[in-house]
């Protein structure tokens, strides 16, 4: 899959004067240029392997939206959605352009959202070749022919070496990504962490469709069975979210952003997935471990003089990652679009290990826990985490959600109900105790809760087959085939009642704390579907 194009282009409109254009470089010449210039390099595996410098993940506190004529009155401002003044982006934004000129720049023009009726065409301005290749890998690919008349409606400008001066440019320090949908920019700079430019457009797309396409904008990822069947898998980093949904018995439409629109369909917006490498291994996930080959980017991964990648080291970071063109996976939807969703997956890795494993959510109950997005930090992630420390991201996504969260759950609420799809409760964290004391879910037995699901063994939902538990009111199966009886009860995995019940109250009232900041936008049915017993 090479792009064959001769069109030439201006940055003139943009403000980007006398500057050398690569224009829509191949993959190929990417990873060559990459070399070539000693920005990376080339692991046993054949993928380029190149460091982001200073950033090695997204910074939240330094994305901003322009608080403009459009925005103001439709976003959620909080310390999630930083507002940032139109006059002082203006002002920042001549710096950074004038910093691109004269320099040689990478541009690519490519479009997200498989659906064509939902098509946003992107124009990207890179200025390393290792950002333009990653634009070339995560957002979908026009044709040759289809570039001779492309016209872009969103620009991407993305200049890593920029350095704002805070105080003067209005931003917090001296990296910012701030989204203008006046001007229909993503302004990105003082970091290189790639994976700034795909959330930029996933954010801009998270306010579109909801406010003028009708369609739910989703953080999950999404396959298709051979029925025809839709699932949808929600979760945050490091919750298994790439692993799950890479199934070699069902066809991938993608690993991280979808739209769910009023047809009742599900389409991927990028052309390519963006996976944690973290103690990857072969073995284990075979599927993503066989993507790292040329044409995919491993980022601040340790390689030995041989190439060869430890994915056990975190000396960089814990967030490794690799970015590749989803036809790096063998079995994928074509295009990259599924009807019918009849399961959706809510995973959260609980190192508190006192969810169940796998748990049927009532309507109120999907809502509340999507707003709520739970998820757990583990000791030793962060400075000062010692124990497990909850955390949540409403709707499983928040740092890329313009809206009210509840906005974007009364959506998924009217939509499960239309299409009555079951949701499930997947806990892909600790069993047995917390972290440090218990053992993280084996991976084979979390495959066999979602496989039983997806071939209908766990929808007979009567008193004989489930359990509601008593703290969180979640139903729980008594059996599952190919799981061990005694790991479907998290209770039961303890050993020790009394800890059990202290540290499961002790998570649901952090949910319930967490959730006052939504009540009063909350219906009383999505505040039923939270724990409604009190501490312990």
């Amino acid at each position: 899959m090479v792009d064959t194009n001769t069109k030439t282009i201006s940055l003139n409109s943009l403000g980007i004067k006398n500057a050398t254009i690569r224009y829509q470089l191949s993959s190929d010449e990417l990873h060559n240029e990459i070399l070539l210039k000693k920005q990376g390099k080339e692991s046993s595996l054949g993928a380029i392997a190149i460091q982001t410098g200073e950033f090695t993940g997204r910074s939240p506190m330094d994305r901003f939206i322009v608080k403009d004529a459009i925005t103001k009155d439709e976003v959620w401002w909080s310390d999630i959605n930083l507002p940032f003044d139109s006059d002082k982006f203006d002002a920042l934004y001549l710096k950074v352009v004038d910093y691109l000129s004269e320099k040689e720049i990478f541009v690519r023009d490519s479009y997200a959202c498989a659906d064509e009726n939902y098509t946003l065409n992107i124009r990207v301005v890179n200025e390393y070749p290792w950002s333009n290749m990653f634009a070339h890998n995560m957002f979908l690919r026009p044709t040759a022919e289809a570039l001779k008349t492309f016209t872009p409606e969103w620009t991407v400008i993305n200049a890593p070496g920029f350095m704002a001066d805070a105080k003067a440019d209005g931003t917090r320090q001296h990296n910012f990504a701030i989204l203008n949908f006046s001007k229909k920019i993503a302004l990105i700079g003082g970091t290189g962490y790639t994976g700034e430019i795909k959330k930029g457009i996933f954010s801009a797309l998270n306010f579109i469709l909801p406010v003028s396409k009708n369609t739910l904008p989703m953080h999950c990822s999404a396959n298709v069975g051979e029925k025809g069947d839709t699932a949808i898998f929600f979760g945050l980093s490091g919750t298994g979210k790439t692993t799950l949904s890479t199934d070699p018995k069902r066809s991938l439409i993608g690993d991280d952003e979808h739209g769910w629109t009023a047809e009742n369909s599900v389409f991927n917006f990028e052309g390519g997935c963006y996976a944690k490498v973290i103690n990857l291994s072969k073995e284990q996930e075979p599927e993503i471990f066989s993507a790292i080959q040329k044409g995919a980017i491993l980022e601040n991964v340790i390689m030995n003089d041989k190439g060869e990648v430890d994915f056990s080291d975190t000396s960089i970071t814990q967030n490794t990652r690799v970015s590749y063109p989803i036809y790096h996976i063998e079995n994928i939807q074509k295009p990259s679009i599924g009807k019918n969703p009849k399961n959706i997956f809510f995973l959260t890795a609980d190192a508190f290990g006192v969810l169940p494993p796998i748990s049927k959510l009532t309507p109120s109950q999907a809502a509340y826990h999507f707003i709520s997005g739970y998820t757990a930090k583990v000791a030793g992630t962060e400075a000062g985490v010692t124990e497990p420390v909850p955390s949540f991201s409403a709707c499983f996504g928040a740092p890329f959600m313009p809206l009210h969260p509840t906005r974007y759950a009364e959506m998924l609420a009217k939509k499960m109900k239309e299409a009555n799809v079951n949701v499930w409760l997947v806990n892909t964290g600790w069993s047995g105790g917390k972290y440090g004391e218990g053992r993280r879910m084996p991976l084979k037995y979390t495959r066999a809760m979602i496989t039983a699901v997806l071939n209908g063994d766990l929808n007979n939902y009567t008193y004989e087959n489930y359990h509601i538990h008593s703290v969180f009111g979640v139903a729980q199966p008594r059996s599952c085939p190919g799981v061990p009886t005694e790991l479907l009860s998290p209770r039961a995995t303890w050993n020790n009642d009394d800890a059990y019940y202290k540290t499961a109250f002790k998570l649901s009232n952090a949910f319930r704390e967490n959730f006052k900041q939504f009540e009063e936008f909350a219906s009383e049915e999505i505040r039923r579907g939270g724990p409604q017993r009190y501490a312990y």
